[in-house]
């Protein structure tokens, strides 16, 4: 062997976002792509499962398609599919002479075993397909308006699904004859985004107390007077783009501890995406989200075994990337690195008490080199009706 060098991502492009990035193909079975240098350049070859061959040559964005068996080592393929692409990964790579591969973080443990097996080292280049990732094109930009778009229809119908309920005398809200849980309102959140070609995974829907906890999915009574905490981010199943929005509603009367609160988070949202731009670092925009958190007289971080039953904080970071995956690179919090155009980054304060719950707003954006747009349309008021 020489010292020519390779790159290799694998997984199942259905489940491992990094390789259905790089080759837009969707397939739920073992995949595998190697890129080789040739000539002067570096061409790719896909290997999957035979079946798949014909609509990988249409639709994958690589050089070359062919299937285990085009590369089948001396003593055969396993019965394993995954162990037989894996295997012939590494009967390519030999027969190209390839002494040393670059990998992501994302390559299963079977294939470097079947690299190291046929004496090929292995390095993970812990970048690989996340700056690419990161730096959304028009295409993806679309995908991401788009999703963006149903999400906020769905958050509509679910916040105005609260809002114009009734209350009986215990203050539940009663629709269609019975009580309005939070597992009611997320399965007709489920229903709604199903019609429209969307999977969901469980979303929030905090009502009361249980919205201190700001990850709390929710679950029984809504009673008129209390925030709920409504946060929901599908994905599209055709083009794998996920939305994410949240928005907090409260039924009937807004008292003024509410308010205030919701005054606070919607400032510092507002200031958060107006820091937003090229250059500027994730740390910067979590600062200036805080910082406005602090101006109205609110806390930042956890509470402690001695903090009042009030006390009332942020107490997570401004928000995260967004593409294939929910959560993505980059952090909008402590550490988080300088922002590129095309980044798609939610910005999501909140505040909680374990007094009187939560209140939390999220809207989507695109980075530019001037600042960002904004996906979100959906009013942010807590009065739905």
């Amino acid at each position: 062997m020489d010292n020519s060098v390779a790159t290799m991502m694998a997984g199942i492009p259905a489940n491992n976002m990094a390789l259905y990035h790089r080759i837009r193909f969707l397939v739920g079975d073992p995949a595998v792509i190697v890129e080789v240098p040739e000539d002067g350049r570096q061409v790719a070859t896909l290997i999957l499962r035979d079946i798949e061959m014909g609509r990988a040559r249409q639709f994958a964005r690589v050089d070359r398609v062919a299937c285990p068996a085009d590369f089948a080592p001396k003593a055969g393929l396993s019965g394993y599919r995954e162990t037989a692409t894996a295997q012939a990964a590494a009967q390519l790579l030999l027969q190209a002479r390839i002494s040393r591969v670059v990998t992501d973080r994302t390559l299963p443990m079977i294939y470097a075993s079947m690299l190291k097996e046929a004496g090929i080292d292995v390095v993970c280049n812990l970048d690989m397909g996340v700056g690419v990732r990161r730096a959304k094109d028009e295409q993806e930009i679309q995908h991401l308006r788009a999703a963006q778009q149903t999400t906020e229809q769905a958050m509509e119908m679910a916040c105005r699904l609260i809002a114009r309920t009734t209350a009986d005398r215990d203050g539940v809200l009663r629709h269609d004859g019975a009580p309005l849980t939070a597992e009611r309102v997320r399965a007709a959140i489920d229903v709604w985004l199903l019609e429209h070609g969307y999977a969901n995974p469980t979303c929030i829907v905090a009502g009361g107390l249980e919205g201190a906890d700001c990850h709390n999915l929710g679950s029984g009574l809504i009673r008129t007077g209390q925030p709920v905490i409504v946060d929901i981010f599908p994905q599209d199943r055709e083009s794998l783009y996920n939305g994410d929005c949240t928005r907090t509603v409260v039924h009937g009367d807004v008292a003024d501890r509410l308010l205030k609160m919701h005054a606070a988070v919607a400032a510092a949202k507002a200031a958060g995406i107006a820091s937003i731009r090229t250059g500027v670092t994730g740390e910067q925009v979590h600062e200036t989200t805080i910082q406005t958190i602090r101006q109205h007289g609110y806390s930042i971080g956890l509470p402690t075994d001695e903090s009042p039953e009030d006390y009332c904080a942020m107490v997570h970071g401004t928000g995260h990337g967004v593409g294939l995956e929910v959560h993505e690179p980059p952090l909008l919090d402590f550490g988080g690195p300088a922002l590129v155009a095309g980044d798609a980054v939610t910005v999501e304060p909140g505040l909680y008490c374990q007094a009187v719950g939560g209140i939390r707003l999220e809207d989507m954006v695109i980075v530019t080199d001037e600042g960002c747009e904004n996906l979100n349309r959906l009013p942010e008021s807590l009065d739905w009706r």
